[in-house]
């Protein structure tokens, strides 16, 4: 199941987090998140592994957003803030090793939350944790970029909605061939 909530939580945490709207922001996250995840486990648990920690950690983020909704855990409804502890539950049934981990993932990933959002919005004091900008150099697309058949030059000032093909206008055909005619249908009179 550790393959699935990873994909689910990783997901949800790029479309529906408005403080991971960037993909740096979820790098970062993941990077700060991780790292703590780490750190805790290595210091109180001496081991360093992370993915259960990770998962709880990106699910208690995604539901922080989602308070008074109700979700599904397996067969049952219940409130979305309550997800994280119904894992670390299911996990006290099939695996009771892991919950240490677990604890690991919501420790960090609720100081990720009070450094980034909580204490900025609340105790009007600095993002502790802002993303950094060698983050964003390295999400985005290279400006050239050189090909087994060619060199590809991005022009970062070109508009990228589309409006170069015709798709603003309304029409299906690019500019260029709007201006040859109306055309003829063949095979017809």
């Amino acid at each position: 199941m550790d393959p699935y909530f990873a994909y689910q939580y990783l997901s949800q945490l790029e479309t529906t987090v408005p403080k991971l709207a960037r993909k740096e922001d979820v790098l970062w996250y993941l990077f700060t998140v991780g790292g703590l995840i780490i750190m805790i486990n290595r210091i109180f648990l001496d081991s360093a592994m992370f993915l259960q920690g990770l998962i709880v950690a990106m699910c208690y983020t995604v539901v922080q957003d989602q308070r008074g909704a109700k979700a599904n855990f397996f067969f049952f409804t219940v409130p979305a803030q309550l997800i994280p502890y119904c894992m670390i539950f299911s996990s006290m049934l099939m695996n009771p090793g892991i919950i240490p981990l677990q604890v690991s993932g919501i420790v960090a990933a609720h100081l990720h939350d009070f450094l980034t959002r909580l204490w900025p919005e609340f105790g009007g004091g600095p993002n502790w944790l802002p993303t950094p900008a060698f983050m964003s150099r390295l999400v985005e697309t290279p400006r050239i970029l050189k090909r087994d058949y060619g060199t590809a030059i991005r022009n970062p000032a070109a508009p990228t909605s589309g409006s170069s093909t015709g798709a603003s206008t309304g029409s299906v055909l690019p500019d260029s061939w709007r201006t040859r005619g109306s055309g003829q249908r063949l095979g017809g009179e």
